[in-house]
């Protein structure tokens, strides 16, 4: 069977500190509060490295686990699919002083039935804007946080 790997990157910078955003993107089990398709991220009681994501659109889900590959506190989470549907990527933080770039870059491959049903330039596009206002979404979710601190 062919792998047919898609590829995407989309960055935000966030008027917050680099500290609460990194603080707030690496508890993985709030992703959903800012994440439109991902329904639930379990962090698993024997491996705190290993995460169950769940992915809701419309009638399609999909299930993974998933193993952080590589964590520099305040730069880089980096992880790969160990099962379920395969995807791996890093989200980096750079520090701007007055606020944070956040960049995500995911690879994911896509199934043989979907990339039979749609056009891969399409489901590319798609998820590629998800993404983005993902990080717009996590952009108001994080400066909702500093004006309920201040």
């Amino acid at each position: 069977m062919t792998s047919n790997w898609l590829e995407h990157s989309v960055q935000i910078e966030v008027d917050a500190p680099i500290d609460l955003v990194w603080e707030l993107w690496s508890d993985l089990e709030q992703m959903p509060n800012w994440m439109k398709w991902i329904d639930s991220v379990k962090i698993s009681e024997d491996d705190p490295e290993i995460s169950l994501w769940t992915l809701k659109t419309g009638s399609l889900e999909f299930t993974w686990k998933s193993r952080n590959t590589k964590i520099i506190s305040h730069q880089i989470i980096q992880w790969e699919s160990v099962d379920g549907l395969p995807n791996r990527g890093a989200i980096r933080f750079y520090d701007r002083h007055a606020g944070t770039i956040v960049k995500m870059s995911i690879a994911y491959d896509v199934p043989g039935f979907l990339g039979k049903l749609m056009d891969n330039l399409f489901l590319g596009k798609v998820v590629e804007s998800t993404i983005q206002a993902d990080l717009e979404r996590f952009k108001a979710y994080t400066l909702k946080k500093v004006r309920s601190d201040n």
